[in-house]
């Protein structure tokens, strides 16, 4: 039982990743826009204070504002997109049509029993999605369609009909089951969502009112995830919904602290970020706490080995401070010394408390060009930034004393610290790229593009063994027949690969920022294509 239910959030999980990645671009985007929009900066660079910049500007930031005022479809489609096993195009398409059948027969039904609200809309529960009035449900009621329409794309998308009925097989068959299912759902959640609703208003209350404890538990929950891979499962929620705060900017009502400080930060009228929001403070951690685990481990290193490592956490720290893909490091020292990573997941969820206890409001969570185009335009009054720096540096000094300390009294074998023939380190670009070309001079036909994608198969236990490829911002995910053929030591050793993580059939391989590259070398390894 608990391996299916964890098979299933693995699933969900990386379903999820299709809107969620797509959410900080719009929100870098917005940021940018607001650039060019910012009186502040402008009494500083005068040259930006023309109508084409501010017309460029008020454009960006308007056009993509748009996106998180309708992630409810943003959410149902994508999700649906990532749930569908097959025909991924068709079941996105079909989610869409879904969708528009929900609101306008939760419209037309709330319309019958006289529950439109009339006039403004603020406090009243209800909202317009897509020109719609309907109750307002957010982010969940895109999470509620979009696994409702995958499952029933699953079950009936190769349903077909003999003769003159052909034509309403496949995934038109898919739409005509959806539509009794939508209309009803419609019908139910009318009645029913002022209930979930008001449980979902307690506990984000209860979360509120627990104070730092509750930032901690969250903060610190949203680390110790990672190994899993459902740490966004933790803070999607309180990014998106009013678990993460209710706010009113510019007359309307939004919920979840990211799309609160996307608002604020565009409404100059606003002049102090909202106090009443679980914060986003992953940046401390991944911007200057694993900068000072990393020279830690290089300082903790033997002598000999310290060349060899100091490349790679070089690249490591530099990825983590400038794009917020802390995976390489974390994963390090994950499997090696696992206590290190409960006091980085401490730690972490400790840097949410400190920044709301001095009302910093200022986010760097993908790294530094988020901090600066987030925050340093808006001044000090609003975000309060440089106390961000401060903070992140004693953050710095404490992530190194307390590894170092740590990797020492324990004698923890972490990278450089490991002993003769053991394979606990990562390798670099240029021993793996020395690697492939001796395979390929021995006759070996593998490397592609830098990617060795028929021995990455092998160590996967061969393509009879591989059910499913996907991937993630850092992970190759895989769903395997026999999880048990998998050889971590290859994977690890000899195709560039940080770490391996199992979870019952699922299979994630770490192979951070060029998983992409890794990902289209062995669907191609494989003959996949990009519906299968």
């Amino acid at each position: 039982m608990k391996e299916k239910l964890m098979d299933v959030m693995q699933k969900f999980s990386k379903a999820m990743f299709i809107p969620v990645l797509i959410l900080p671009i719009a929100g870098i985007l917005i940021a940018v826009g607001n650039l060019f929009t910012n009186t502040r900066l402008m009494a500083v660079l005068p040259f930006l204070d023309n109508p084409v910049t501010k017309g460029f500007g008020t454009l960006l930031s308007g056009s993509l504002t748009a996106i998180l005022t309708n992630l409810g479809i943003i959410f149902c489609v994508g999700l649906t997109v990532g749930l569908a096993e097959k025909k991924k195009s068709e079941a996105g398409f079909i989610s869409l049509l879904s969708f528009l059948v929900f609101i306008n027969a939760m419209n037309k039904f709330m319309g019958l029993r006289g529950m439109l609200v009339e006039g403004s809309l603020s406090g009243t529960g209800q909202a317009m999605v897509l020109g719609v009035q309907v109750l307002d449900m957010g982010v969940f009621l895109g999470l509620m369609l979009g696994i409702i329409v995958a499952l029933v794309h699953n079950r009936f998308c190769e349903t077909e009909f003999n003769n003159a009925f052909q034509i309403y097989g496949g995934t038109r068959f898919v739409f005509i089951v959806l539509i009794p299912v939508m209309v009803l759902m419609a019908v139910v959640l009318t009645f029913v969502w002022p209930f979930i609703q008001s449980g979902i208003n307690a506990l984000g209350a209860f979360i509120q009112t627990s104070g730092n404890f509750g930032i901690f538990v969250y903060g610190t929950l949203e680390r110790l995830l990672i190994p899993t891979g459902l740490h966004h499962l933790v803070y999607t929620p309180f990014l998106y919904t009013s678990l993460g705060g209710v706010a009113t900017v510019g007359g309307q009502v939004l919920e979840g602290a990211r799309n609160i400080y996307y608002a604020e930060i565009v409404d100059e009228t606003v002049q102090v970020l909202s106090q009443s929001v679980i914060w986003d403070a992953r940046g401390i951690s991944k911007m200057f706490g694993l900068i000072g685990a990393c020279l830690a481990m290089y300082h903790t290193a033997r002598p000999e080995n310290r060349g060899k490592i100091k490349a790679v956490l070089i690249t490591a720290a530099v990825t983590s401070f400038v794009a917020g893909v802390t995976e390489p490091i974390e994963f390090s020292f994950l499997f090696v010394a696992p206590v290190l990573f409960v006091v980085h997941a401490v730690l972490a969820g400790s840097s949410f408390v400190v920044l709301n206890l001095i009302g910093c409001r200022a986010i760097g969570p993908n790294g530094f060009i988020d901090f600066l185009l987030y925050n340093v335009p808006l001044g000090f009054a609003k975000t309060r930034w440089p106390l961000y720096i401060l903070v992140g540096l004693v953050y710095f000094a404490l992530y190194y004393v307390i590894f170092r300390a740590l990797i020492t009294k324990m004698n923890l074998k972490t990278l450089g610290r490991e002993t003769e023939g053991m394979e606990m380190k990562l390798h670099t670009k240029a021993e793996y790229k020395a690697k492939v070309a001796e395979e390929n001079a021995a006759g070996s036909d593998a490397a592609s593009d830098g990617v060795n994608a028929p021995l990455i198969v092998e160590a996967l236990g061969g393509k009879d063994n591989i059910l499913k490829v996907t991937n993630c911002y850092t992970r190759l995910r895989t769903e395997l027949a026999n999880p048990d053929l998998v050889q971590e030591d290859v994977l690890r050793g000899q195709t560039g690969a940080t770490a391996v993580v199992r979870k019952g059939k699922n299979v994630q391989v770490v192979y951070g920022l060029k998983v992409t590259a890794v990902r289209k070398a062995v669907d191609a390894e494989l003959g996949f294509k990009d519906n299968d």
